[in-house]
C-alpha cells in the first residue's frame, strides 16, 4: 500500500480500476502466479508503475494465513562455510519474498534444540532451516521431534537420514576426487589433515581419504593422519605433527582451505618444495585460495547453491501444505567439482 500525491492511500482496488481488470488478476501480476496473458500483464505493470502502488507484506500475510517469515538456526558463522551457505539462504529467501529470522546458536547441546524451534514458531514463521551443522550427537532424535512441529524443515550439513528433508554437499565424493587427484599426480604416501572428527563433514572427509587409498592397496593409518579444528592455526600444529609421525608423506589432503594455506606457509619456512617435494589439496575454494604462492588446489563446494536449494524445498513444502498436496522428504547431495592449481602440479 502507498500514498498518492494527495495522502491516499493507493491500494490494489485503485490498481485494478485503472487497469480495468479485477483486484485477483492485480495479485497473479503481483505474485506471479498462475498465467496472466502478456497484454493484461504489461497493462497492470505499467499502472503499477504509474501510480507507485506498493502491496502490502500484512495484507498479504493476513489474506494467505502465512507470515512469510523463515526460521533460520545457524551456528559457527566465523566460519568460511556457514557464512558463504547464510548468503545463498537469504539471496534465495529475498528472490521468493520471504524475509528471515535468524538464530546462531551458543553451543550444541540437545536439550535446547526443542527451545529454539519453539522461539521460532511462537514468531509465526513458516518454516525452518536448520543451517547447524551435524556435530556429535546434537542431531539425534530428529525424527522424533519433525513431528512434533507443525511447520516444514530442511536440514543442511547434516548426515543423509530416511524420511528428514536436508541438503548439503556430497563431502565423502569431494575427498575421493581430492585423493585419486594426487594419485593421478603420481603420489603415494598421501596424508590427511582433517577437521574435528565430531563433525560429520570432517568425518566424510577423512572416510573418503581412506577408502580411496585403500582401494588402491596404499594404507592409511591414523599415524597419518592428524587433526585440526579448521582454523589456519589449528592447521600448522597438525601439519607439524604429521611431519614427525609421516615423514616420508609426499601429498597432503587437507579438510579445509583455511587448514591448507597455514600447510603452505609452514612448508615454505621449512624449505619443503609444493608441489615438487609435497603436493598439497585443500576443500572448499575460498577467494583467497587462488592467490596464495603456489595457488592452492582445492575441492569447490557451491555453498551458496546449497543454502539455495534448501530455501526452495521449504519454500515448496510450504506451498504444497497450503495446497492440501503431500509433502516429499528426502535428502540431497550437491555434487564438488576438483580445482587444479599450482599446489599439485609440477610445471
Amino acid at each position: 500500500m502507498t500514498m498518492s500525491g494527495n495522502g491516499k492511500r493507493i491500494t490494489i482496488k485503485d490498481v485494478a480500476q485503472e487497469a480495468g481488470v479485477s483486484t485477483q488478476t492485480v495479485s497473479r501480476v503481483m505474485n506471479n502466479t498462475s498465467y496472466v496473458s502478456s497484454e493484461t500483464r504489461q497493462r497492470v505493470e505499467g499502472v503499477v508503475e504509474k501510480l507507485g502502488y506498493h502491496p502490502s507484506t500484512l495484507a498479504r500475510s493476513l489474506s494467505q494465513q502465512r507470515s512469510y517469515t523463515l526460521g533460520i538456526v545457524t551456528y559457527g558463522l566465523k566460519y568460511i562455510g556457514p557464512s558463504q551457505t547464510l548468503n545463498g539462504i537469504a539471496d534465495q529467501a529475498d528472490k521468493l519474498g520471504y524475509m528471515l529470522l535468524m538464530k546462531e546458536l551458543n553451543s550444541f547441546e540437545a536439550y535446547k534444540v526443542d527451545a529454539v524451534i519453539n522461539s521460532l514458531l511462537s514468531r509465526q514463521v513458516d518454516g525452518i532451516l536448520w543451517a547447524a551443522p551435524e556435530i556429535g550427537e546434537n542431531h539425534a532424535g530428529i525424527e522424533e521431534r519433525l513431528n512434533r512441529i507443525p511447520v516444514p524443515v530442511v536440514f543442511l550439513a547434516m548426515r543423509p537420514r530416511r524420511g528428514v528433508p536436508s541438503v548439503a554437499t556430497d563431502n565423502y565424493q569431494g575427498a575421493v576426487m581430492a585423493v585419486q587427484h594426487l594419485l593421478d599426480c603420481g603420489r603415494k604416501r598421501i596424508g590427511h589433515i582433517s577437521g574435528p572428527l565430531d563433525w560429520w563433514e570432517a568425518q566424510e572427509r577423512k572416510r573418503g581419504w581412506q577408502k580411496t587409498l585403500k582401494a588402491h592397496g596404499l594404507e592409511a593409518s591414523e599415524q597419518r593422519c592428524a587433526e585440526g579444528n579448521w582454523s589456519s592455526k589449528s592447521g600448522e600444529r597438525a601439519f607439524i605433527q604429521l611431519l614427525k609421525s609421516f615423514p616420508e608423506m609426499d601429498a597432503v589432503f587437507v579438510a579445509n582451505d583455511q587448514m591448507a594455506l597455514s600447510v603452505l606457509r609452514q612448508a615454505c619456512r621449512r624449505g619443503i618444495k609444493v608441489p615438487d617435494k609435497l603436493a598439497v589439496i585443500g576443500f572448499d575454494d575460498i577467494p583467497e585460495s587462488a592467490y596464495f604462492y603456489p595457488s592452492l588446489s582445492t575441492i569447490s563446494q557451491d555453498l551458496q547453491l546449497v543454502g539455495g536449494k534448501a530455501i526452495q524445498d521449504v519454500v515448496g513444502m510450504i506451498q504444497a501444505r497450503q495446497d492440501g498436496r503431500s509433502v516429499s522428504t528426502r535428502s540431497k547431495l550437491v555434487q564438488p567439482t576438483l580445482v587444479v592449481r599450482e599446489s599439485t602440479v609440477r610445471a
